[in-house]
């Protein structure tokens, strides 16, 4: 992956904050972008393609939330929620609006930029799986359809929009029909590298993958099925 091709969108308010990433993500070759509030940064992330943004939860006008939510009805970049407020019901209504992670300030930019590697690290993964394991980058179930090649979801012929997160874990789950996994295991496996989230994690991102595939086939969101007190397992209906 070249420089241009490491495009990094930073969102604060705060100049100071800005600056600090921007100069740790340069050092490390990445392209680094600035918007200081909400509508700059949804007009830059609707306009241009970043392999990442680093998105402030609260911010005047349009906050974080906001801004993520109108993001994940157009695209999937992956995105980074950077926010002073650690409790616990600000990151689940990070995750519930779409985020692939989530930081609290104040944070170590060493570990912003080890959790941005982390992220195109897991896509350049996916991209030379795809070269080397053609035969059988497709996944074929009677409502639903995994195309690892092209990195495509379509539920009865129709193509579904998922952040690389919900990607990820529908292709875990399908990849082991049947077989129940527990939250803490799909915490582990689909989020592996430098992640420390609770099991609500796991149940907001089941909700809003079930969310995207019964607006365009019941029958392939019923396939994601819930084990009470157990975990969750995908069942070819």
């Amino acid at each position: 992956m070249d420089k241009e091709q490491k495009k990094v969108l930073v969102v604060d308010d705060e100049d100071r904050i800005r600056r600090l990433l921007k100069m740790y993500l340069e050092r490390e070759e990445y392209t680094v972008e600035e918007a200081a509030d909400g509508e700059e940064a949804l007009k830059k992330a609707l306009n241009e393609d970043y392999e990442v943004i680093l998105l402030d939860l609260m911010m005047p006008g349009k906050d974080g939330l906001e801004v993520c939510k109108e993001i994940r009805e157009h695209k999937s970049t992956p995105i980074m929620m950077l926010t002073a407020k650690g409790e616990e019901l600000s990151r689940i209504h990070g995750f519930e609006a779409g985020t692939d992670d989530y930081i609290v300030k104040p944070f170590s930019p060493r570990e912003v930029v080890l959790r941005v590697k982390a992220l195109l690290r897991r896509a350049g993964n996916l991209q030379l799986q795809n070269q080397s394991n053609r035969s059988k980058d497709m996944i074929e179930f009677p409502h639903l359809v995994i195309d690892n090649d092209a990195h495509r979801v379509l539920a009865d012929h129709k193509e579904v929009n998922l952040t690389p997160k919900e990607y990820e874990l529908l292709l875990f789950l399908a990849k082991a029909p049947d077989k129940v996994f527990e939250r803490e295991e799909l915490l582990k496996e689909v989020w592996k590298y430098e992640f420390f989230g609770d099991l609500r994690t796991v149940d907001t991102h089941v909700k809003r993958l079930r969310e995207k595939l019964s607006k365009v086939s019941e029958n392939a969101a019923k396939m994601i099925v819930t084990v009470w007190g157990v975990g969750y397992k995908f069942e070819v209906k």
